[in-house]
C-alpha cells in the first residue's frame, strides 16, 4: 500500500493528469478491497443525475460569452463613470470590475486577460506604481469566486451537498469584505497618486445606458433563484440564452460563426472539472468504505481540542493546499474529508463553504502553481517572481479578510438566516 502510494506520487510530480492520478488510487482500492472496478465508471455516469451541475456548463458558456463581447469594456466605463470621482478612484474601479466580471466567467484568469488589457495602461498614465498596478490585476482576478453565480461555489454545493441557492447568498458578506479590505488599501495608495475626477452624470448616464443590456445579469441571477421563479440550473439555462441574445443578436459583437469556437473554449474548462469530478466521487467512495473520514476525525480530536485551534489548523492547511492544487481540484478531492471534520467541531458547512473558498482564492496569488501569477506573468510580460512580490500587500490584505470570514460566522451566515 505504501509502494502503490508512492507510486502515485511520483507519477504526480512527473506531470500525469491529476483526474488519472485520482481514479488510479479509487481503482487500487477498490481491487484490494475486493469491489468490482466498475463502481468507478459508475460514479462517472452519476454525474448526470445531477440537475445543478446542469448550471456549471451555462454559467462558464455565459461568462466566456461574455469575454468576447466588448462587456468588459463596457463594464470598466460604467463603473469608471460611477467610481473614478473617489480617492484612489481607478483602482476601486479596477477592484469592482474584477470581482463582477470573475463572478460570471468563473475563471480569474480570462478576467487578467480580458480586464488587464483594459486597465493596466489606464493605472499606468494615471500614475500608479508599477508594482502596486501588476499586484493589483494579479490578485483582482479572482475577487468574484464568492460572489454568485461563481463556479467554485456551485461545485463546492455538489461535493459537500448543500444547497447552492444558500451559498450563493452565504457568500455574499464575505466577498463583500475581502472588497471592501482592498478597497481601503487602493484608496490609501491613490489618495496621493490619482487626483479623483469630478462625477460626471453625463458621464454616468451615457456609460449606463451602454451598459443597459448587462445590467440586468445580476438581477437575473438573484432574483431569479431567490424569488423561487428558477432553480440554479433554469437560472444558468436564461442566463446562457439571455447573453446569447444580447451579445449576438443585439450588440452583434461575437457573430454566429465565432460561437463555436466560444463553445469549445468553455467546454474545455467545464470537461476539465466533470472529469476531475467524476473521478474524486470514486475516490471519495473508496476513502469512506475505509473509514478514513471517522479514523482522521479520531485523529485530529485527540490532538486538537479545541475548534478556535481546529480552525487556525484548517486556514493552514488550506492556504498551503491553496499553493499546490488547482482550487476545482481542492473543492472535490478535500471537502469530503474535511466536511465531517469541521461537522465534529459544530462548523456550519455554509461557513466551511467561505473559508474554504476563501483560502483557495489566496492560492491563485501564491507560488508555486498560483494560476494567476503565471497568466499575469505571460500577459503583461513580466517574471512570475516579480508579479508575487508585487501580490504581497494584498494577499496579506486577504488573509486579513479569511481571518475575519473564519471567527466572524456571521459574515456568511447572516443573510442565510442562521
Amino acid at each position: 500500500m505504501i509502494l502503490t502510494g508512492l507510486l502515485l506520487l511520483v507519477l504526480a510530480l512527473a506531470g500525469a493528469p491529476l483526474f488519472a492520478i485520482i481514479a488510479a488510487s479509487a481503482l487500487l482500492g477498490f481491487a484490494r478491497g475486493g469491489v468490482d472496478p466498475m463502481v468507478v465508471v459508475g460514479e462517472f455516469f452519476r454525474i448526470a443525475d445531477m440537475p445543478v451541475l446542469l448550471a456549471i456548463p451555462l454559467f462558464t458558456f455565459a461568462g466566456y460569452l461574455l469575454s468576447e463581447s466588448g462587456a468588459p469594456k463596457r463594464l470598466v466605463r460604467l463603473s469608471n463613470a460611477l467610481l473614478s470621482w473617489l480617492p484612489g478612484g481607478l483602482a476601486l474601479v479596477t477592484l469592482v470590475t474584477c470581482a463582477l466580471f470573475t463572478a460570471f466567467t468563473g475563471a480569474s484568469g480570462v478576467t487578467i486577460v480580458a480586464i488587464g488589457a483594459l486597465l493596466y495602461p489606464a493605472l499606468q498614465q494615471a500614475g500608479y506604481e508599477e508594482r502596486f498596478t501588476l499586484g493589483l490585476l494579479t490578485t483582482g482576478g479572482s475577487l468574484g469566486l464568492l460572489f454568485p453565480p461563481s463556479l467554485p461555489l456551485i461545485l463546492y454545493g455538489v461535493v459537500a451537498g448543500t444547497n447552492v441557492d444558500r451559498l450563493f447568498l452565504a457568500g455574499v458578506l464575505p466577498g463583500i469584505a475581502m472588497v471592501l479590505l482592498l478597497g481601503v488599501w487602493c484608496v490609501h495608495r491613490g489618495r496621493r497618486i490619482q487626483r479623483p475626477a469630478t462625477f460626471s452624470f453625463r458621464e454616468a448616464g451615457a456609460a449606463l445606458a451602454a451598459a443597459a443590456w448587462e445590467l440586468p445579469l445580476p438581477v437575473l441571477v438573484l432574483g431569479g433563484v431567490y424569488s423561487g421563479l428558477f432553480a440554479v440550473s433554469e437560472v444558468a439555462a436564461v442566463t446562457a440564452l439571455y447573453v446569447t441574445v444580447v451579445e449576438v443578436g443585439v450588440h452583434r459583437e461575437v457573430t454566429w460563426r465565432q460561437l463555436p469556437a466560444v463553445m469549445r473554449e468553455s467546454a474545455v474548462l467545464v470537461g476539465g472539472i466533470l472529469v476531475i469530478l467524476g473521478a474524486s466521487l470514486a475516490s471519495t467512495n473508496y476513502l469512506i468504505d475505509a473509514q478514513v473520514p471517522e479514523k482522521l476525525f479520531a485523529f485530529v480530536t485527540t490532538h486538537v481540542t479545541s475548534k478556535f485551534t481546529f480552525l487556525v489548523v484548517l486556514n493552514l492547511f488550506l492556504l498551503v493546499l491553496g499553493m499546490i492544487l488547482d482550487i476545482f481540484s481542492a473543492v472535490v478531492i478535500v471537502v469530503p474529508l474535511v466536511l465531517p471534520l469541521a461537522a465534529g467541531y459544530g462548523i456550519d458547512p455554509l461557513h466551511l463553504g467561505m473559508i474554504f473558498l476563501a483560502n483557495m482564492q489566496i492560492g491563485y496569488s501564491t507560488p508555486p502553481v498560483g494560476m494567476n501569477l503565471f497568466i499575469a506573468s505571460y500577459r503583461f510580460g513580466k517574471p512570475v517572481l516579480e508579479l508575487y512580490r508585487a501580490s504581497l500587500p494584498f494577499v496579506a490584505l486577504l488573509l486579513l479578510a479569511v481571518l475575519l470570514i473564519t471567527y466572524v460566522p456571521a459574515l456568511s451566515l447572516l443573510l442565510v438566516g442562521k
